[in-house]
C-alpha cells in the first residue's frame, strides 16, 4: 500500500487543475450570460476593430505634419544684371515668398472673412462647417455636381502641401487628421504664412504677393481694400472670376462685394468702408506673363540657364537649389546697354548681308485645322526687332492672305506686299505661301507687309579683359526664332584670327616682330596618305621677304605657314591649346584656322592677350545665392570683409590675391597685341581706325569663304563676331572679315567704348621699345616715330637682348679693322672695359 502512493499523487494533481480550470471557465460563462457584459465586450471589440480599420484606411501612410516646419515652396530663380537690378526669372510657377509679418492685417482678415472666419478659434476643423459639407455631399451624391468644401485654411494647407487634391470623402477625412496634427505642431501664424504663400490664385500666380503683381501690378503692402477683397475670393476658383470676360467680371464684382460684406459682419471694417470699396471697379491690369521683360537677354539668359542646370539641376527632384524651384539669386555681368548695342549691330549686319537675296521661306509650319490661335501660341515663336510681328497664314486668295497673330487678332497681307523673290523657286514669295505657314510681317498702313528673317547667321560676345566677365552675348537673329546659341555652341573655323597665336609661338621660339619671313610659295609633303600640300595667300601672289609685323597686318597666309613650320607645329598647337581655343593635331593647315572653335573661346583668348597672358575663364555668372542669401557658387567664394565700410577704420585695407592663370609669357602677349594694333592702324581692319582710340584685333576669312571674323578690342574690353550659314557654304567671293565682320564689330562697340576712357596698352616689365624701319625691320637712329599710321619709323616691342643691334657702314668697319691691326702690330694692349663691350653690342636700351 505504501508503494502505490507515488503513482496516485500525479493523478490527483491533474484532477485539481481540471477542477480549478473548470471553475474559472464556469465563472466566465456565468459572466457572459449577463447581458451588459456581453454587449460591452462586443462594443469594445467593434470599437477596436473600427480603430484598426480607420488607421488602415485613413491614417496609415499620412505624411508627418512636422515636415511643414521645414517646408520650402518652389520659388523661381532671379537673375540680376551688372547693376544689381533684377532682369530675368526662370519660373514655372509665379511665386514670391513672404513672412507673415509682411502681409497687411487687413489683407489677412479679407482671406479669413472669405475662407475661414473662425480660424483663430478652431483646432484645425470647423465642426459646423464640416457638418454642412457632409449634408451637401449627401444631397448631391450621384448628381455629378461637386459639393461645397467646408475646409478650413488648415485643411487647405494640408490638402495642397501634403495629400493632393483628390475629390473623395477619403481625402477629406485624411485632410481633417492632418489638420489636427498641424495645429499641434505649427502656430496659427505659421499656418497662415504657408497658406498665403502657396495658394493658387490664377494667372500662374502662386501666393498672394505673386497674385498682387499679376492682377494689380502692386506689392501686397500697396493694395487697397477693394483689391484685397478681390484677391480673397480667388482660392475658390480663379477661372470663375477672370476679369477678361464680361461674365467673369460680373461674377468677380458680385463675389468681391460679398467678401466685403463678410468683413463687415465680422467687425473688421465699417459699413462706410464697405460701401466705398464696393463702388469702385475691379481695377485689374491686363494679363502679362511676368514682371520681367521676356525679351531681355535672349541668348545670354538662355546660356545662364544652361549653366545653372548643369550645376544645380532643373527640377525640385534634382536638389534643393534647382533652377525652377530653388529660389536662387544669380548675380551676372549682363549689361543691358551693351547687350542692346550688340544685338542691334549683329541683326542689322545680318539683314544688310541678306538684303536683296529674296525670301528664305516660312519660319515654321503649324496645323491650322487644330485651331491656329492655340497652335501659334504653343509654338512660342516670336521676334523682337523693330515693329516686326510673327503671324500665321490662315487663308489665301490670288490677291491677299488672311493672317493671324498670337493674341488672336487678324490682319490682311496684300499680294503686292509679298512680291520679293522666293529663293527656292525664283517666283514671288506670295505664290509660295500656304495656310499654316508662320511668317514675319510689319505694319504697312492699314495692312501688313512681308519681312524676311536672314538665312545667314552668326554670333558675338563682349568680354571684360581683367575678369573674363561676359557683358553681352548674341547667338543669332532672335532667340525665340532659334535657341541655338552660335556664340557658345557653334563650332566654326576661325580662319586668320588664329594667326596671332601662331606668331606668339614663334616669338616664344626666338623670332621678333622685326624678323624677316619670306612671303613666297610653300609646298609641304604630308606623307603618303595626304600627299603634297601647297599653300597660297587669300589674294594670291607673294611679296618676298617681309617683317613678321607686315605679315600679320596684311594677313599673309604663306608667311604664317612658314613661321609655323620654322617654329614647329607641336609648339604652335600647344600654344593654341593653352589659350583654350582647341586641341588640334600638328598639321600646318591648323596654323591658318582650319580647326573648329567658338566665338566665346576666341574672345577669351584675345582677352588673355590683352591681359598680358593671364587668363580668366569666361563667365556669365559672378556668383549664385540660395533662397536665404548664402553664396553657393563659386565653391570657394569668400566675402570681402570690410570692403563696404562707410569709413576707414585705420586698419590695413582689404587685399585681393592674384587670380587667373598665367598661360603665356607677358612680354610675348604684349608683343602680339602691339603687332595687331597695326591691323587696325594700317592692315585689314582699318575700318575701325576712325574710332580714334587704342585698339587691337585680327580679321579672319575661311576657305569658301564660309566664315568671316573679327576679334579684338581695347585694353579693358574685347569682343568677337563671326558671320556664316548654319550649314556652311560660300558667302560669296567678295566676303572678307574686314568688309563684313569688322563693321558689325564697330557698330556694336562704338557706343560701348564711348563711355570708357581712352587708355593705351601698357607694356609689362622688361619690354624694350625700339624705333625701327617699318618695312625692313632695321633699327633706326636719328629719327623719331610719329603717330601717322603709315609712318616709315615706328616703335616696336622687343624682349631684352632681342632687338636689332647697331649696324655700321662698310668703310667704317674697314677703318676700324686697320686701327686694330696697327695696335696689334705695335704691341699695344689694354684691358677691355664694360664700356667697350656695350659699345660693340650697340649700347643699352
Amino acid at each position: 500500500m505504501e508503494e502505490a502512493r507515488p503513482d496516485t499523487a500525479p493523478s490527483s494533481f491533474a484532477y485539481r487543475l481540471r477542477r480549478d480550470a473548470g471553475g474559472a471557465m464556469g465563472a466566465l460563462r456565468s459572466l457572459w450570460q449577463r447581458r451588459f457584459v456581453r454587449w460591452g465586450a462586443i462594443l469594445l471589440g467593434a470599437f477596436l476593430t473600427a480603430c484598426l480599420l480607420f488607421w488602415l484606411i485613413f491614417a496609415r501612410g499620412l505624411p508627418d505634419a512636422a515636415t511643414l516646419l521645414e517646408y520650402e515652396p518652389p520659388l523661381p530663380t532671379i537673375v540680376r544684371d551688372i547693376n544689381g537690378e533684377p532682369v530675368h526669372s526662370y519660373a514655372r510657377e509665379r511665386r514670391v515668398q513672404l513672412q507673415y509679418s509682411d502681409y497687411p492685417p487687413l489683407l489677412i482678415r479679407a482671406y479669413l472673412a472669405a475662407e475661414d472666419k473662425t480660424f483663430f478659434e478652431h483646432h484645425g476643423v470647423d465642426i459646423p462647417g464640416f457638418a454642412g459639407a457632409v449634408l451637401d455631399y449627401a444631397r448631391k451624391f450621384g448628381s455629378g455636381q461637386r459639393a461645397r468644401g467646408g475646409s478650413t485654411i488648415t485643411q487647405q494647407v494640408a490638402k495642397n502641401l501634403l495629400i493632393g487634391d483628390e475629390y473623395s470623402p477619403t481625402r477629406k477625412v485624411k485632410e481633417m487628421i492632418l489638420a489636427y496634427r498641424m495645429e499641434n505642431v505649427l502656430s496659427k501664424q505659421q499656418i497662415l504664412e504657408l497658406y498665403l504663400n502657396q495658394i493658387f490664385l490664377g494667372r500662374n500666380a502662386y501666393g498672394v504677393q505673386a497674385a498682387s503683381r499679376a492682377y494689380f501690378n502692386k506689392d501686397v503692402a500697396d493694395l487697397a481694400l477693394h483689391e484685397m477683397a478681390y484677391l480673397s475670393i480667388l482660392p475658390k476658383g480663379p477661372a470663375n472670376y477672370r476679369p477678361e470676360s464680361e461674365s467673369g467680371m460680373a461674377r468677380a464684382l458680385d463675389r468681391r462685394n460679398w467678401a466685403l460684406g463678410e468683413m463687415v459682419r465680422s467687425g473688421w471694417i465699417t459699413t462706410a468702408q464697405r460701401d466705398a470699396a464696393a463702388a469702385l471697379p475691379l481695377g485689374t491690369v491686363a494679363m502679362h506673363s511676368s514682371s520681367f521683360d521676356a525679351r531681355a537677354g535672349g541668348y545670354y539668359m538662355e546660356e545662364v540657364r544652361r549653366r545653372l542646370i548643369s550645376l544645380f539641376g532643373e527640377k525640385a527632384e534634382d536638389g534643393p537649389n534647382s533652377v525652377y524651384a530653388g529660389g536662387l539669386w544669380v548675380r551676372s555681368p549682363y549689361d543691358p546697354v551693351a547687350q542692346e548695342s550688340t544685338a542691334n549691330a549683329l541683326r542689322n549686319g545680318l539683314l544688310r548681308f541678306d538684303a536683296g537675296r529674296g525670301w528664305s521661306g516660312p519660319v515654321a509650319k503649324i496645323n491650322i485645322e487644330r485651331g491656329w490661335e492655340r497652335e501659334l501660341a504653343a509654338s512660342y515663336i516670336d521676334v523682337d526687332y523693330a515693329e516686326w510681328r510673327v503671324a500665321v497664314i490662315i487663308s489665301r486668295t490670288s490677291s491677299e492672305a488672311q493672317i493671324g497673330f498670337a493674341d488672336g487678332s487678324t490682319g490682311t497681307l496684300p499680294a503686292a506686299q509679298a512680291q520679293m523673290a522666293y529663293r527656292k523657286s525664283g517666283g514671288p514669295a506670295f505664290s509660295a505661301m500656304q495656310p499654316g505657314d508662320i511668317i514675319v510681317v510689319a505694319r504697312n498702313g492699314a495692312n501688313w507687309a512681308l519681312r524676311n528673317i536672314p538665312e545667314v547667321s552668326g554670333g558675338m560676345v563682349v568680354e571684360e579683359v581683367h575678369s573674363g566677365r561676359i557683358r553681352a552675348m548674341q547667338g543669332g537673329f532672335d532667340a525665340r526664332l532659334s535657341s541655338y546659341n552660335r556664340a557658345t555652341q557653334a563650332m566654326r573655323q576661325p580662319g586668320s584670327t588664329i594667326k596671332p597665336f601662331v606668331y606668339a609661338a614663334a616669338l616664344d621660339s626666338g623670332m621678333t616682330p622685326a624678323s624677316i619671313i619670306v612671303d613666297g610659295p610653300l609646298c609641304v609633303y604630308q606623307g603618303a596618305g595626304l600627299g603634297q600640300k601647297c599653300f597660297r595667300n587669300f589674294s594670291g601672289g607673294s611679296a618676298g621677304p617681309q617683317t613678321m609685323r607686315w605679315g600679320v597686318e596684311q594677313s599673309r597666309n604663306l608667311m604664317t605657314v612658314r613661321a609655323a613650320s620654322q617654329t614647329g607645329m607641336e609648339k604652335v598647337v600647344r600654344t593654341i591649346k593653352g589659350m583654350g581655343i582647341g586641341d588640334y593635331q600638328p598639321y600646318l593647315s591648323f596654323a591658318l584656322g582650319a580647326g573648329d572653335t567658338t566665338v566665346e573661346k576666341m574672345v577669351n583668348a584675345y582677352a588673355t592677350l590683352a591681359n598680358h597672358g593671364r587668363q580668366f575663364p569666361s563667365k556669365v555668372m559672378d556668383y549664385v545665392q540660395d533662397r536665404r542669401g548664402k553664396v553657393i557658387w563659386p565653391e570657394r567664394w569668400r566675402p570681402c570683409d570690410g570692403c563696404n565700410m562707410a569709413n576707414w577704420d585705420g586698419k590695413p585695407m582689404p587685399r585681393f590675391g592674384m587670380e587667373g592663370k598665367q598661360v603665356m609669357n607677358p612680354m610675348t602677349a604684349y608683343q602680339v597685341v602691339h603687332i595687331t594694333e597695326g591691323v587696325v592702324q594700317r592692315g585689314t581692319a582699318t575700318v575701325l581706325a576712325d574710332l580714334k582710340r587704342p585698339l587691337f584685333g585680327k580679321t579672319g576669312t575661311t576657305n569658301g569663304p564660309t566664315n568671316v571674323w573679327f576679334v579684338g578690342g581695347s585694353p579693358d574690353l574685347v569682343a568677337g563676331v563671326y558671320i556664316g550659314y548654319d550649314q556652311p557654304r560660300s558667302l560669296g567671293g567678295w566676303a572678307q572679315g574686314g568688309r563684313i565682320a569688322a563693321p558689325i564689330w564697330k557698330a556694336a562697340m562704338a557706343p560701348i567704348l564711348e563711355t570708357m576712357p581712352k587708355t593705351p596698352f601698357v607694356a609689362p616689365a622688361g619690354i624694350r621699345m625700339v624705333p625701327i624701319d617699318r618695312r625692313s625691320g632695321k633699327r633706326v637712329y636719328g629719327a623719331w616715330p610719329t603717330s601717322e599710321p603709315k609712318a616709315a619709323v615706328i616703335w616696336e616691342a622687343f624682349k631684352p637682348e632681342s632687338e636689332p643691334r647697331r649696324t655700321i657702314r662698310k668703310e667704317e668697319a674697314e677703318a676700324q679693322a686697320k686701327v686694330a691691326a696697327a695696335k696689334a702690330a705695335s704691341g699695344q694692349r689694354r684691358h677691355r672695359s664694360d664700356a667697350d663691350f656695350l659699345q660693340d653690342q650697340g649700347g643699352i636700351y
